[in-house]
């Protein structure tokens, strides 16, 4: 591989031109037709991560073994699982599920259309609802590596509970989004087996967490009472936040509450108060997440991303 094309995804002043030159070249686009529409995909800087080749190999195995009567042998998941045919094959042997669709789909249409069949009869299998989908029909067609694993490791865990499948193991993201300024990156890191190590010292869950999974009818509620503890402060400086969703993505109003709450002044040299670019909205939630750091607020990582 192109030494430049690993070189670039750790320096992130280069990476819009890198994603302007390269990336485009490769056909991202076509997949980011529409503004709005976004991209995930790994690193290739963790292209060589063991734990990740121990994962494949590991999946590899599982379905070969699962599927080794129906004479099905997959070398690759990237290549193999794209057309729906193993997918199906794996459902019915798992969970005997009977799925009305051909075995066999020999052109990209119908191959969208059994993949369609299939990943509904998955979400409906493992009470997933749309939003908490890791995986689509397009990202499978398209022989995208992190959501074919997203994708096999929940059948997995599903319908085999006690497979020995590796833990913690992570890989380094990059999300593509296409905007009306053009392609927006956001580098962050993803796991994709579960992190023991966090789930043997966390003894209960946080209560926001209990929150988002347990009743996430209730969330609403909640960001009324933060919009009215955030208006109390931030009111007195002439502010009003309407949505806790997107004003404080630029970090202005998580700076100037912060000020507020600790009774002291932010100098304006420090930060930007009318940010025009990602760098300059990162600048503010970076030094927003030093000041809570610092003042012992913040006890646990925060991706300022």
């Amino acid at each position: 591989m192109d030494p430049d094309f690993l070189n670039v995804f750790t320096q992130p002043v280069a990476l819009n031109q890198f994603l302007a030159e390269n990336v485009i070249a490769q056909g991202i686009p076509c997949l980011l037709a529409f503004v709005g529409e976004k991209r995930k995909l790994i690193k290739p800087t963790s292209s060589n991560n063991p734990k990740l080749e121990e994962l494949k190999l590991f999946l590899i195995d599982w379905i070969n073994t699962t599927l080794k009567e129906e004479h099905i042998v997959v070398k690759s998941l990237e290549e193999d699982l794209y057309d729906g045919l193993v997918l199906h094959h794996l459902l019915e042997n798992l969970g005997s599920l009977k799925l009305d669709v051909d075995k066999i789909a020999l052109t990209e249409k119908k191959q969208r259309q059994k993949l369609s069949v299939i990943l509904e009869a998955v979400a409906k299998c493992l009470q997933l609802e749309e939003s908490q989908l890791k995986w689509s029909v397009e990202s499978v067609l398209a022989k995208d590596l992190l959501s074919t694993l997203h994708l096999l490791v929940a059948i997995a865990k599903h319908f085999e509970p006690s497979l020995p499948m590796p833990p913690n193991v992570q890989v380094e993201t990059i999300t593509i989004e296409n905007t009306s300024r053009g392609l927006k990156t956001a580098s962050a890191v993803e796991y994709i087996t579960e992190n023991k190590e966090n789930l043997e010292t966390r003894s209960k869950e946080d209560a926001f967490d209990e929150l988002f999974s347990r009743a996430p009818d209730k969330l609403d509620a909640v960001k009324k009472v933060f919009l009215q503890f955030v208006n109390q402060h931030v009111g007195k400086l002439g502010l009003r936040v309407k949505d806790i969703d997107s004003q404080f993505a630029d970090g202005v109003i998580l700076l100037l509450l912060i000020g507020q709450l600790e009774g002291y002044f932010l100098n304006l040299r420090d930060f930007f108060l009318t940010p025009a670019s990602t760098t300059e909205m990162l600048h503010n939630v970076n030094l927003a997440l030093d000041l809570l750091a610092d003042g012992g607020l913040l006890n646990f990582s925060v991706n300022s991303e």
